[in-house]
């Protein structure tokens, strides 16, 4: 009887023991796909094959209205938003650059003076998280058990390996085309040493290799929904004399070839090649805690400025990341095990059709570029207030007033916002709305997309004046490509997936926001939601 009650209590703590280990995945993974618009998984779904994105929609958890609730949508303050599970008022990300009023010049999202390169001899490794000013769901973790969880985050790009991991990531990686390698940045390595697997990946030379031939359109591919070839705005990247898809590469120099691969599907498969190598020899998933592993494809980014979303160049790629997609899927089936990860896949913002392609179907597009905005503004004040440098610059929809010239002519800076915004609201009818700081101090962001400036300002880093555009305009006047940044659903409407550990498969068509996917990570896993969250779970243990 005795020795029966102790096999008991033995075997209830054995299964108390296998909960607690059952509490949380070994893995989570992020997948961001730079400027993917909702729209691409049903105009594309029929291409796919199952493995890919279709095994995500099908047996996920499928939010088709997602959205971002700020502007401008950019690639540092979508990442930004998408881990911290906040807006740019918060963890103050405004742009991929912006007007640092103290030192009176340009600063870039992940710039950092401080650090040196690691992996090659340039600045491009002077980067690191120090710009960010609010957590990500990785410092949750990591602080959640005392540093044992890893967290890594990796792209082509900087700032979308770097913004991801938050300030206590172990590590970021991105590809640097001087070179063609992957490198990083002292600020994760002081000693300027990467592991030595990573020397061995770059000692490959894959991108020379991608790069070789030619980029051939994918085999049995209906490309009835792209536009017709050679179509309208788009950019000669190769250096062709014409646009023509297949694309050669034989005009470029074997420099050119390793930097221009970002340019090309190949620029996503060479970072599955290393998100795969991380993974592995990283063992991540494999340390009885989470590990968090974010990856970034920002080739989808690179190819849609150059030819447009409706460009055959933009469906091959994501037919082509559809499959590479499915190589990630499988790997991690095997190395971390069916159901035992947590992933999602999201974007950092969606895109607007080519200027060119537009006027053609005679719909409503045009430019205000901050320029004509600033030339006018200086204009104003010398005729008003005897000084055209009351202005200090226009930069990205922001005025930057200079206050030692308000306070030196003692003038009423109240006075001098309203007489700017009677002059921007009579001069320029394509600003849809207009505000100025004293409109948005005070007050606090919101979750919905009513205050979409708002969530887009920070008190110290934003303008004095900033301004919003009319549909389908921008900034920046653009022959050929297109870009984005605007508060429309061409930018705003982007995927969100949720998929693996604890997630029933479904769909969801109500509204929610780009930033309900950190906290719902955090429910998931039960942390503490990063700590300027305004998002809320959308998933979890209970729902």
């Amino acid at each position: 009887m005795y020795r029966n009650a102790i096999l008991f209590w033995l075997l209830c703590l054995s299964a108390v023991s296998g909960m607690r280990a059952q509490q949380q995945p070994r893995l989570i993974v992020g997948i961001v796909v730079d400027q993917m618009r909702q729209d691409y998984l049903s105009r594309y779904y029929n291409q796919f094959g199952e493995g890919g994105f279709k095994r995500l929609m099908t047996q996920g958890m499928q939010f088709a209205y997602a959205h971002y609730n700020y502007i401008p949508t950019y690639t540092g303050p979508g990442h930004s938003s998408i881990y911290t599970g906040t807006t740019p008022y918060y963890h103050g990300i405004i742009s991929n650059e912006w007007y640092d009023k103290q030192l009176r010049s340009e600063r870039y999202c992940a710039q950092d003076d401080t650090a040196r390169t690691a992996g090659a001899d340039n600045a491009a490794g002077r980067m690191s998280p120090r710009n960010l000013l609010a957590p990500t769901i990785g410092d949750e973790l990591r602080m959640s058990n005392n540093g044992r969880s890893r967290v890594f985050g990796v792209s082509v790009k900087d700032r979308g390996a770097i913004l991801p991991g938050g300030r206590s990531a172990n590590a970021a990686y991105w590809y640097d085309g001087a070179t063609g390698r992957f490198i990083s940045s002292s600020y994760y390595f002081p000693s300027l040493q990467l592991p030595a697997w990573v020397a061995e990946f770059n000692a490959r030379k894959r991108p020379e290799a991608l790069m070789s031939g030619g980029w051939d359109r994918s085999p049995g591919i209906d490309f009835r929904n792209a536009m017709p070839d050679e179509g309208l705005g788009e950019s000669d990247a190769f250096r062709e004399g014409k646009t023509t898809f297949p694309h050669s590469f034989q005009h470029l120099t074997e420099a050119q070839r390793r930097d221009l691969v970002r340019v090309t599907p190949f620029g996503n498969e060479l970072l599955a090649d290393f998100a795969l190598e991380l993974l592995r020899q990283e063992r991540l998933g494999q340390n009885g805690v989470p590990d968090l592993l974010a990856i970034s494809f920002s080739s989808t980014d690179y190819v849609g400025h150059a030819y447009g979303p409706n460009s055959m160049e933009v469906m091959d790629t994501y037919i082509r990341l559809d499959r590479q997609i499915a190589r990630i899927l499988t790997a991690l089936d095997q190395a971390v095990g069916k159901g035992q990860y947590l992933l999602f896949l999201s974007s950092d913002h969606g895109v607007k059709p080519n200027e060119a392609y537009l006027r053609a179907n005679r719909i409503f597009e045009g430019t205000l570029s901050s320029r004509a905005v600033e030339d006018t503004l200086r204009k104003f004040c010398a005729w008003r207030f005897g000084e055209a440098g009351l202005i200090d610059t226009v930069w990205d929809n922001h005025i930057y007033l200079s206050h030692r010239t308000i306070d030196r002519l003692r003038l009423d800076a109240a006075l001098v916002d309203r007489e700017l915004v009677r002059c921007l609201r009579n001069a320029f009818p394509a600003m849809s709305a207009i505000y100025t700081k004293a409109d948005l101090n005070g007050r606090t962001p919101l979750r919905s997309m009513s205050a979409l400036t708002l969530n887009g300002f920070h008190p110290y880093r934003s303008g004095d004046i900033c301004y919003e555009l009319a549909f389908n305009h921008m900034s920046y006047q653009m022959q050929n490509g297109t870009s984005h940044g605007s508060p429309y659903p061409y930018d705003t409407h982007v995927p969100m997936l949720f998929y693996g550990w604890r997630v029933n498969p479904g769909r969801s068509d109500e509204l929610v926001y780009i930033v309900d996917i950190a906290p719902t990570i955090a429910n998931l896993l039960g942390l503490q939601a990063p700590g300027a969250t305004i998002g809320v779970p959308l998933i979890g243990p209970g729902k």
